[in-house]
């Protein structure tokens, strides 16, 4: 039923392609993006384009509150709607052959090859063209530093296989941007009053204006045109733009080469008035150093990332390019260094959502950084959210109620998203946000967050809780109504078992914290508050269905025709982009997993029998349209014993993007929910589990695999578990000894444990 499309060849450890997939440009661009956690860009050409294509660079924490636009307004909305703005285009070199602009979108060429490395981190293209009997191969090859992080090396080279003429380089920085999703085709970039300079090429340009007090971000950026061939050079500026032209004269044999570097700062680190010092001072730094050592330095920066992050698959080559590829571009957008940021959705890679944060980052990306960063990442993570802790009170204030409601979509902490069944009923986010600080004191063992800021964020969103939630005096049971759970398939509704079931846990949570540490907390809590909260834990409703076994998705679930996903036909799929929302509304479809997912959370508290029921009946009615929802069914299935299901979602969240399940990725990338492949195989096939601070594994060996490998980082401990089709095998690579279990049985990890695997 699935509508898959793959552009790109089966490697273990790159995207490469023969092909001009000029039908499918958009997500050619999208799969060959590329970051450094502080900018990046799509897979778009240097040279010009007139195909259709999105022409997108983004640089991390710079963003637009566009006002926000809709039919009827309603009081409690955002006035603003913030972007992750398009900002310089700083890769463009077009490319003259006999005075001809090469452009691919329209004219012939030949051994077009593309090519990402996800090993380094370093996009590549060639092919040949004929112009004016000049023919040429063209070669161009791009990295974004992660040693320097301001720094871009684009590197071009051209060889004359026949003929002679002229070949032009015109290298540019253009501002001239705009955003695909403005609400009013603005340009989100004005010029400014920076210094002049006559002999560097640079652009400096800021946010226009806004009337809602955000900060205008204002950026430089600043580029040298390095070659060791002759060549003729002119250059020229205007308002949000300039460009260096080199003019080369060729004939057979000849080769030529351009190396662009650019260096782009920002006044999230550096004052307008100082950039273009700050930014000509780094290149002086990186001019000490050649193109090749810049490049070493980059590929021996991303293979000490690798070395702990890597996850290897023998036996299957897709399963494998599907991690890696997910891994590399989740550690291309953010690997931790600033905790002024955190992860969008679409990182680097595209414009829909704005380019904000979402719950996605506490609920799926917190499991992957803890094991495969130092916790001082996923620390920084939580300390994102405490920094914004005024913003998510104001949010609740919006809502009239007391606490703190962190937002659905956000730069600033702050609600910038406007959907009402979304950014106001769909509040299970602010659990998430509870659940993250948990996550990181049980798998770490670090309560230094949590005495002081955790409990601070802690009180403030269960005190959203107890203030959000009604008493029913006819039931004598509290309950929360008007909400959407995570199945964003259905809105309004009353009593989401899952929203009613985090909210709960987060009153206890927060309670026995607060007790463990009142002495030491910054916090007070009155005795009548206490009070409150312990009766909406005693008494809330939980929607259930005792004939089926089930935990039920919320009150009337059950008087829907149920349908199996089945029942669908192939023209049906994907839901929201074939069916009308009212439809979709009415279904019994679910988008992503629900129920499920406060099982997946918090599998410690539910038994088997409890898990196998509530598996079977809504997995069947999943369509698996929101890019979250297959690890989780992944990672239960696996618990479950079901094998073949848990293949089956791991493929689908592995290679998601690679094989545009849903037919969205032309958009951009699904950034946050890549890590559900990682979760896919070492919650779900290695069954690593955390609760109770104890680690354990039940691992399996996926028929089609010879096997898989991975690191993790664990409490100062790193441990190396493989799998293979006779053995487990866990090795502790540093830190001190270490007590875990495996298949139920306890074991002490001193150097190296192996035992059968089970079968």
């Amino acid at each position: 039923m699935e509508h898959l499309k793959r552009l790109f060849d089966i490697d273990p450890w790159k995207l490469t392609t023969t092909t001009l997939h000029k039908d499918d440009f958009r997500l050619q661009e999208s799969l060959t993006s590329i970051g450094n956690g502080y900018m990046g860009m799509r897979g778009n050409f240097e040279e010009s384009y007139s195909g259709d294509h999105h022409q997108g660079t983004y640089l991390a924490g710079v963003w637009y509150p566009d006002k926000t636009r809709v039919g009827w307004w309603k009081n409690g909305y955002p006035e603003y709607f913030g972007k992750v703005i398009n900002a310089m285009n700083f890769i463009a070199m077009d490319i003259y052959v006999n005075d001809t602009k090469i452009d691919l979108a329209t004219q012939p060429i030949e051994d077009f090859y593309q090519e990402l490395n996800m090993q380094d981190g370093i996009l590549s293209r060639q092919f040949k063209i004929t112009v004016d009997g000049l023919t040429i191969n063209c070669r161009f090859s791009r990295f974004l530093s992660i040693t320097t992080k301001e720094l871009a090396v684009i590197q071009f080279k051209a060889e004359v296989l026949a003929g002679e003429g002229t070949v032009k380089v015109v290298s540019r920085l253009d501002n001239n941007v705009q955003n695909e999703d403005s609400n009013y085709d603005d340009r989100f970039w004005e010029t400014t009053d920076a210094v002049d300079n006559d002999t560097a090429l640079f652009v400096t340009a800021r946010t226009i204006p806004n009337n809602f007090g955000i900060e205008q971000f204002t950026v430089t950026g600043l580029m040298e045109n390095q070659t060791a061939n002759d060549v003729v050079r002119s250059s020229e500026k205007s308002s949000l733009a300039t460009a260096e032209t080199l003019v080369f004269t060729v004939k057979q044999g000849d080769t030529i080469a351009v190396d662009k570097k650019v260096i782009l700062v920002t006044s999230r680190d550096v004052a307008a008035n100082e950039q273009l010092a700050t930014a000509q001072a780094l290149m002086d730094e990186t001019n000490q150093q050649s193109i090749a050592e810049l490049t070493q330095a980059h590929q021996q920066a991303w293979a000490q990332r690798w070395a702990l992050a890597d996850v290897v698959i023998e036996g299957d080559h897709e399963a494998q390019q599907g991690i890696r590829f997910n891994l590399f571009q989740l550690f291309s957008t953010y690997y931790g260094e600033d905790e002024r940021l955190n992860i969008g959705p679409k990182g680097f890679t595209g414009e829909k959502y704005g380019g904000a944060t979402y719950w996605d980052t506490e609920a799926y990306a917190v499991p992957l950084y803890l094991a495969l960063t130092d916790s001082e990442v996923t620390k920084n993570l939580l300390k994102y959210r405490h920094n914004q802790l005024p913003q998510a009170q104001h949010n609740a204030r919006q809502q009239g109620l007391a606490g703190a409601l962190y937002p659905m979509v956000t730069f600033t902490g702050v609600e910038c998203h406007n959907e009402w069944e979304i950014t106001f009923e769909e509040i299970h986010r602010n659990g998430a946000i509870a659940y993250a600080i948990y996550n990181y004191t049980n798998y770490t063992g670090d309560t230094s967050y949590i005495k002081n800021e955790g409990l601070e964020v802690l009180v403030e969103i269960a005190r959203f809780w107890a203030d959000r939630v009604h008493y029913s005096k006819r039931n004598d049971r509290y309950m929360i109504h008007g909400v959407t759970g995570p199945n964003e398939y259905e809105n309004n509704i009353n009593n989401n078992w899952y929203t009613n079931y985090i909210a709960t846990w987060v009153l206890k949570y927060t309670l026995e914290n607060y007790r463990a540490f009142q002495s030491e907390a910054t916090v007070t809590l009155e005795a009548a508050e206490l009070t409150k909260w312990e009766d909406i834990i005693a008494k809330m409703y939980f929607p259930v269905d005792n004939e089926l076994g089930i935990f039920v998705q919320h009150d009337t679930f059950l008087d829907k025709e149920l349908l199996p996903t089945t029942a669908l036909s192939a023209s049906d799929v994907p839901l929201n982009q074939n069916w009308s929302w009212d439809r979709i509304l009415r279904s019994c479809f679910i988008k992503q997993a629900d129920v499920l997912q406060g099982i997946y959370f918090f599998g410690d508290q539910f038994t088997t029998e409890e898990k196998q029921r509530n598996f079977d009946f809504y997995e069947p009615m999943t369509v698996h349209e929101s890019s979250l929802s297959p690890s989780i069914h992944a990672v239960l299935a696996a618990e479950l014993g079901m094998e073949e299901k848990a293949v089956e979602m791991y493929q689908r969240t592995a290679r998601l993007d690679l094989d545009n399940y849903n037919n969205d990725t032309e958009d951009g990338l699904h950034i946050t929910s890549m890590t559900g492949s990682w979760l896919a195989i070492v919650q779900g096939f290695a069954q690593m589990k955390t609760f109770d601070e104890q680690l354990s594994f039940a691992p399996f060996l996926p028929k089609s695999w010879d096997k898989y490998a991975f690191h993790i980082n664990y409490r100062n401990r790193q441990l190396h578990i493989n799998i293979d089709k006779e053995w487990v095998t866990i090795t502790l690579k540093s830190g001190d000894a270490l007590a875990l279990t495996i298949y139920g049985e306890e074991h002490e990890l001193t150097d190296t444990v192996q035992i059968a695997l089970k079968k």
